[in-house]
């Protein structure tokens, strides 16, 4: 049965604007940039569309010329003593950690150029995240400080030791109070660093702080179970999850982790065995997360408390004393469905928030403990140690420093200058400071205001290690020199407090020593050398127990009804306000880094920029339009916004993105959005952000988003399959419109594919659109980056996009009916979304291959679509000819361009270029190439070992990054390779299948486990 559903890609493309239309009926996406493109040439004058060829066919490459015999001359200087390690042309690979997570970092003749995740880790079992990739861009940063500073200007670092240890001196004798902020330390030799501090200088507290709190579950714990810890949650171990305002897959606690369990109870294995995880998710904005539900009911924040007290009530069929019921009847019933599911699945189900209220939490922790969800999906005996600030702690902090109690202060990986949502208190508070001392890597906003900058190294220029969850520990190598004069902080806190062993790498292996090895039965040199070749060590899981709720619920139900008074917006002009963590820049230390904010945002499709997303029924009720400047204010503070109209989100509500609006973050990030920070309020001891806000609309001019969603059409063409679990268990096959006995007629040879044939799987419900796959695409494949203009001319130049289309309803073949179309506007709150991976579709029946005048794009005997560069002349006929939309136009060197430079372009970025790939010069076709250098390596390495190729050693960059595994690639001609097995599967279907393309990547169909309710 083949869906009839209606799919859009934003609402550009379902209301037909006239901008929509007219951009689609133009030959060429991009308008061709007469003027900027030629003046290098020397060519001023507009040029006739018929003279452009010309130009770039000839006038470039004279002037390509011209500029290579001015370029100066790099003699390349061999290795007199070859290290042992380098063989020149080959990768070296070592282990490390980010954030708690395993990682593997390739370099190439001793610098580091890609990150990959490491197998063996417990997050990403060898995924990784597009945070994770992106984190080499930032080593070869030219806006990192190249020397300490003192008083504003470069100093030594003898000079920085001198000055400091003589004011910690004089400080320790007057007997004031030092005080270390940091973002969660969860270093086991860090806190050991500053344990030996504090021990030198007994006055010291350490303050974990971060700009993202999860204060809420973990205060909850202790007042529900005694146990103050972030938990460790098992959402592979849930047959049933409930999640309220909860971004599980996007950002909240451990995304890699999260996003890696989901689909192994969603994905291929678990349909072919019948079964599948049923996810219900309550919010406000549509998150990444929400789009993966099953079923997703928009509720504003001021309910949210109300909903999941409605819950606990159906589940145990009480009344709570002032219980309330929210005010839309279709999420009244999902509640109770939900409770009726979670009932069901008892000892398998799991329900969690996002809210940093800690009387939310504590209703929430009572709702788990009936379900019998501890020691099953939810571990509070392995807890998780990746977030543990306590938001009352620097509160108390700031009146510290207000009273004079402080007389020094040092910031390690925290900026509160920044993020702190009264940064103005934070900011006076620490005037009255004697010593302050940051270790930003930058002179960001807290660095500023400091007497001593002493610059932290890179991760990837350290030592050091991680314990992010209870028993795992992961180890921290250099993989290069200090690019800058830079130090561990570690290594100046030991210098400070004249520790007697002050070399670190000695520091960590003594510790590891002393501490950790012994733990997973490791010891001695053996033991070390082991771990610094598997990157972890991994101690034996404590059993995890139930635990039973017993407090009374009556004062945590009176507090969740008084803040959700409060939040409940009256008037005309007046909202309710989400604030969120942005996916791509996270809590704004990313701001700076070019490959997060030119990635899409997952939802939105927008980069370089956070707005103000609005309902379209709200914003027809107030007369604004998509792209009209709103002031938001509340209390002091008011920003001005752009709105963005999103389907999905709550009516009466706007959500915005934190991480945006530094002042200092770096040519790349500066005054990049609006700041978010201070509409965090302050309630109960913890930082929560959800607040009422007024609204007006300010001028008459119009912003334009640069959104990459709605840059290419199908022209309505079915690109998308989907079905209900209940479908497909009754006929998979129906739900592709596989038909028996058709065939295929071609009027082309077909080609011979004697040894390989390179192909494609991608299951899109494994895909999650996270967007790592992308980030990853860009490091491996050296994709430039274009910055905002150019993406808003329809120039950006990823490989490979994640399509998101939106429908109206919730899955399944149900026909969109006339009723549903003349009731669009309402079916906008509960829309329904779909993630699609789309990437050069390596056709065999290619259709840019037949138009190109010069052969610059060819079929393989491998199978795969390949570009010659140096043919390509720039016609472009390939991309008009691609009904894929995949190829990529370079309109300018982006790498060397003057007009480039504050994204990529500097001596020292060029450093994290992969020199098996070819950095593309202007007037080219790009796309992608199957990661072509990776084939042939992984072909050679098998050839001098004088074996057969294994299937699964090549991996494609976006195959090996994927944390659910959403991406297969390898050789159709083995029948009992992955790919062969992947599309096989009754799901599978190839994209515009109709226009006998023979596309070498196939696709598995969406499958939702949906009901009536919602659906």
């Amino acid at each position: 049965m083949e869906s009839n559903k209606k799919y859009w890609k934003g609402l550009e493309e379902l209301n037909k604007t006239p901008e929509f239309i007219e951009n689609n009926k133009n030959e060429f996406a991009e308008p061709i940039p007469i003027e900027d493109i030629l003046e290098g040439d020397g060519l001023k004058a507009k040029t006739p569309r018929r003279d452009f060829l010309k130009a770039l066919g000839f006038g470039v490459g004279a002037v390509s010329l011209a500029a290579c015999q001015k370029t100066p001359v790099h003699k390349s200087l061999p290795y007199l003593i070859k290290p042992e390690e380098v063989t020149p042309g080959v990768a070296n690979f070592y282990v490390s950690s980010y954030d708690g997570q395993a990682i593997l970092v390739k370099t190439r003749e001793g610098r580091p150029i890609k990150i990959e995740g490491n197998p063996g880790d417990l997050f990403g079992k060898g995924g990784a995240s597009a945070t994770v990739q992106a984190s080499i861009l930032d080593l070869y940063d030219s806006s990192r400080l190249k020397n300490p500073m003192q008083d504003g200007g470069e100093t030594g670092w003898q000079q920085v030791d001198a000055y400091i240890k003589g004011q910690l001196t004089a400080i320790k004798t007057g007997g004031k109070k030092i005080r270390i902020v940091s973002a969660t330390v969860n270093s086991p030799s860090t806190q050991a660093v500053i344990a030996d501090f504090v021990t030198a200088y007994p006055t010291t507290k350490h303050i974990n702080y971060d700009a993202v709190s999860y204060t809420g579950i973990i205060q909850a714990n202790q007042n529900s179970f005694g146990k103050a810890v972030l938990p460790h949650y098992n959402f592979d171990a849930a047959d049933v999850i409930v999640s309220f305002g909860a971004d599980f897959l996007g950002t909240w606690i451990s995304n890699t982790e999260f996003n890696r369990q989901y689909a192994s109870r969603r994905a291929a294995k678990a349909l072919e065995a019948g079964k599948m995880s049923r996810h219900i998710q309550f919010e406000s904005g549509m998150s990444l997360t929400g789009t993966n539900a099953d079923v997703r009911m928009p509720i504003k924040p001021s309910e949210e408390g109300i909903a999941i007290i409605s819950l606990y009530n159906a589940l145990t069929g009480t009344t709570l004393p002032g219980s309330k019921k929210v005010s839309d009847a279709n999420t009244d019933k999902a509640i109770t469905l939900a409770a009726k599911e979670l009932l069901a699945a008892k000892g398998r189900a799991l329900v969690v928030s996002g809210s940093n209220d800690v009387a939310v939490q504590v209703l929430v922790n009572a709702i788990n403990s009936l379900l019998g969800s501890y020691g099953t999906t939810i571990d509070l005996d392995n807890p998780s140690y990746q977030y543990k600030g306590n938001d009352q702690e620097f509160v108390d902090f700031i009146g510290e420093m207000k009273r004079g109690e402080v007389d020094a202060v040092f910031f390690l990986n925290a900026n509160p200058a920044y993020d702190y949502y009264n940064a103005n208190e934070f900011k006076d508070a620490l005037k009255k400071v004697r010593l302050k001392v940051s270790f930003a890597p930058y002179s960001d906003e807290t660095a500023a205001l400091c007497n001593v900058v002493a610059p932290n190294s890179h991760f990837l220029e350290s030592w050091g290690d991680e314990n992010a969850v209870e028993g795992y520990y992961t180890i921290v190598q250099p993989a290069i020199n200090t690019v800058y004069n830079t130090r561990q902080a570690e290594v100046s806190l030991l210098t400070w407090a004249d520790a007697p062993v002050k070399d670190y790498y000695t520091y960590v292996r003594n510790n590891w020593n002393t501490n950790i090895l012994s733990k997973a039965g490791l010891s001695g040199q053996q033991g070390w050398e082991k771990v610094l070749q598997t990157g972890f060590v991994k101690a034996a899981a404590k059993p995890a127990t139930a635990y039973t709720f017993g407090r009374d619920l009556n004062a945590v139900v009176t507090t969740i009804l008084s803040h959700s008074q409060q939040l409940a917006a009256s008037g005309d002009k007046k909202l309710e306000l989400q604030i969120y963590v942005s996916n791509n820049i996270q809590d704004g230390k990313k701001a700076n880094n070019p490959w997060l904010q030119e990635l899409p945002d997952p939802v939105s499709k927008v980069t370089w920029d956070n707005y103000a997303a609005m309902s379209i029924k709200t914003a027809e009720k107030l007369g604004i339009q998509e792209g009209d400047y709103i002031n938001i204010k509340s209390g002091n503070y008011t920003i001005e916004l752009p709105v963005l109209l999103q389907p999905g989100q709550a009516q009466g509500t706007i959500s915005v993105a934190l991480g945006y609006g530094r002042t200092k973050a770096g040519k790349v990030g500066d005054n990049v959005g609006k700041n978010a920070y201070p509409f965090l309020a302050l309630r109960n001891g913890t930082l929560q952000g959800t607040t009422v806000v007024d609204i007006e609309k300010t001028s008459t001019l119009r912003y334009v988003f640069a959104q990459t969603q709605t840059h290419n059409s199908y022209e309505g063409r079915p690109i998308i399959h989907e079905g209900t679990l209940v479908e497909y268990k009754k006929n998979p096959a129906a739900i592709v419109g596989k038909k028996e006995g058709k065939e295929d007629y071609s009027l082309w040879d077909e080609y011979e594919r004697p040894q390989y044939n390179w192909v494609m799987a991608i299951d899109l419900n494994a895909c999650t659109g996270c967007g790592a796959c992308i980030v990853a695409c860009n490091a491996e494949n050296n994709v430039p980056v274009v910055g905002r203009e150019e993406v808003r001319n329809r120039r950006e130049m990823h490989w490979i996009r994640i399509d998101r289309y939106y429908s109206f309803n919730g899955g399944g073949s149900e026909p969109v009916t006339k009723e549903k179309e003349i009731n669009k506007l309402a079916d906008l709150d509960h829309v329904s979304v779909v993630h699609q991976p789309m990437l050069c579709q390596h056709c065999d029946h290619a259709p840019c291959e037949t138009v190109c005048p010069v052969l610059a794009t060819t079929h393989s005997s491998e199978g795969l679509n390949q570009m010659t560069y140096n043919r390509c002349v720039g016609t472009r006929y390939c991309a008009n000819n691609c009904p894929y939309k995949v190829r990529r136009f370079n309109w300018f060197n982006y790498w060397n361009d003057s007009r480039f430079e504050n994204y990529m372009q500097n001596e020292y970025t060029e450093l994290v270029l992969n020199p098996d790939v070819a950095t593309r010069f202007r007037g080219v076709m790009e796309k992608c190439s199957m990661c072509v250098q990776r084939i042939q390596a992984g072909k050679l390495k098998a050839k001098m070992e004088k074996r057969p190729l294994q299937d699964g050693e090549i991996k494609v960059a976006c195959q090996q990054t994927c944390p659910t595994n959403a991406i297969v690639f390898g050789n159709a001609n083995d029948p009992n390779s992955e790919v062969s097995k992947a599309l096989k599967s009754e799901r599978t279907y190839y994209v515009l299948e109709e226009l006998n393309t023979k596309p070498g990547i196939g696709y598995q169909a969406k499958i939702r486990n949906t009901t009536e309710i919602g659906a």
